[in-house]
């Protein structure tokens, strides 16, 4: 190693080219500051090049094979509904080279320095950056950690072989498992049970017999119907006894909810695991930062660590281990660093599993809103009834709104159903302006299209809905 004698100096440095990182450094860029990115594998991090792209790539696939036999009512394409593995993994690839190459073109053309290797810091104010036999050391004015969270297999299959898979594994998969386990019910567990099994694998899934899929009550009951219907097995776990992995494949023994032993043989076992922050390489800890007992890094509404030269954002802060907060508080942190007032709020971050069909939830869910005790009125709408999904053949799923039957503010909106990733938007503005059912009601809608169910649903709360079948108000209103 030869350690580089000479300091450097550098305004903002970014450790971490993921979503938060890159989104930061091309916003530091826009606000007129310096900016140093820190990467030591791949620009676009976790996200792009093994987790949201890769995965929803396999999703969007697995919805477009799940067309076929709408496709042939329309008179298009024929029964010989075959799946090449290999040209999925191809254009995965594609897309995945695509999108760094853009991420890469970006911070150039914003004029963004990005440095190869790994850093650790010397201090508060000075890191030191290892690419190889390189050693180069940089002081700062301000960093921001960005280094994202690895996943960490739960203890009963540490010792893990090679058909005990993490969801960055499964995706680099050659061929299609034979019958693929899932444990889990986070939404990751919920798209790889959903999309493998419509690309044609058999698949069994074992939930913990203590939660159940994680959306209002309604949302899971029809997911469960779905599952049901596509052959999706689901177990529930109360307690696991044992499991075998083999060179040919793996069997799991667990007592259920009803004290039933159950064992399943399979190919693979997918478990998406829990997901800890990438800190300990860094050495931040010796210099007595603030963290949680789970080893998050404290922050306060500016992203700013109890070190005032030292930022944090995404998977290394307390929340929900997501794209889109690392990507917001990004933004809010280098516009705190440039001197701009700054908010970051988490509550309604919208829940999105890419299921088939896909899953949204923001806000209150039913249970959670009787639960603070809140005088609430609930309303359902099946898509069934409505015309552009008759058109589609997307048929299956509902949307449900919950608001106060007194102040009609809306507290909670969830889908699952074709178009609800893209509804999502409008669901998290409505509650981010504590909007009134009068807010849905009084615009126009595109017709014919999925985004009528909104209105639709509302309507519903004093049971006004056009297209419903029930008529009955008191299906309507529950307060």
């Amino acid at each position: 190693m030869v350690v580089g004698e000479i300091s450097q100096e550098r305004n903002l440095i970014i450790i971490g080219g993921g979503p938060g990182g890159y989104s930061a450094a091309i916003r530091a860029a826009q606000l007129g500051l310096s900016v140093t990115i820190i990467e030591q594998a791949h620009m676009g991090g976790v996200c792009l090049n093994e987790g949201c792209i890769p995965s929803k790539i396999f999703t969007h696939a697995a919805a477009k094979r799940s067309e076929s036999a709408h496709l042939q009512d329309l008179g298009i394409g024929n029964s010989d509904n075959l799946f090449d593995m290999k040209k999925l993994s191809d254009y995965k690839s594609k897309v995945i080279h695509q999108l760094r190459s853009g991420v890469e073109s970006l911070c150039k053309s914003n004029k963004i320095e990005i440095i190869r290797g790994k850093a650790t810091f010397l201090a508060i104010d000075k890191i030191g950056v290892e690419n190889g036999h390189q050693f180069d050391i940089f002081e700062f004015e301000q960093v921001i950690i960005a280094t994202g969270s690895s996943p960490s297999m739960p203890a009963p299959f540490k010792d893990k072989g090679e058909r005990i898979l993490f969801p960055h594994e499964l995706f680099k998969l050659d061929q299609l498992p034979d019958h693929l386990i899932v444990r889990g019910q986070d939404y990751i567990a919920l798209e790889v049970a959903s999309s493998f099994a419509a690309l044609g694998t058999q698949v069994s899934v074992v939930l913990d017999y203590k939660a159940a899929f994680p959306f209002d009550e309604s949302i899971n009951k029809e997911l469960s119907r779905l599952f049901k219907k596509r052959k999706i097995k689901v177990y529930k776990e109360m307690e696991l006894i044992s499991f075998d992995e083999t060179k040919d494949g793996i069997t799991i023994s667990f007592l259920t909810d009803n004290k039933v032993e159950e064992s399943i043989s399979g190919s693979h076992l997918f478990i998406s695991g829990t997901r800890t922050p990438n800190l300990d390489s860094l050495g931040i800890s010796r210099f007595g930062i603030a963290q949680t007992n789970e080893g998050f890094i404290k922050i306060d509404v500016n992203m700013r660590s109890s070190i005032p030269t030292i930022y944090a954002i995404g998977d290394v802060t307390e929340g929900p281990m997501l794209a889109v907060k690392a990507i917001k508080q990004g933004k809010a942190a280098v516009a705190s660093i440039a001197g701009e007032q700054t908010e970051v709020d988490p509550t309604f971050i919208p829940v999105v599993a890419h299921t088939i069909p896909p899953v949204v939830s923001v806000g209150l869910t039913e249970q959670s809103a009787r639960d603070y005790g809140l005088a609430i009125r609930v309303s359902q709408f099946a898509l069934g009834t409505n015309g552009y999904a008759a058109i589609t053949g997307k048929k299956d799923g509902l949307i449900k709104v919950i608001s106060d039957s007194t102040t009609e503010i809306i507290h909670g909106i969830h889908m699952i159903g074709e178009g609800a990733v893209e509804m999502s938007g409008s669901f998290v503005q409505l509650l981010e302006m504590a909007a009134k059912e009068e807010d849905v009601k009084f615009p126009h809608y595109a017709h014919p299209a999925f985004n009528e169910a909104l209105l639709e649903v509302v309507e519903g709360l004093i049971g006004q809905s056009i297209h419903s079948t029930t008529v009955n108000k008191a299906d309507y209103i529950k307060i």
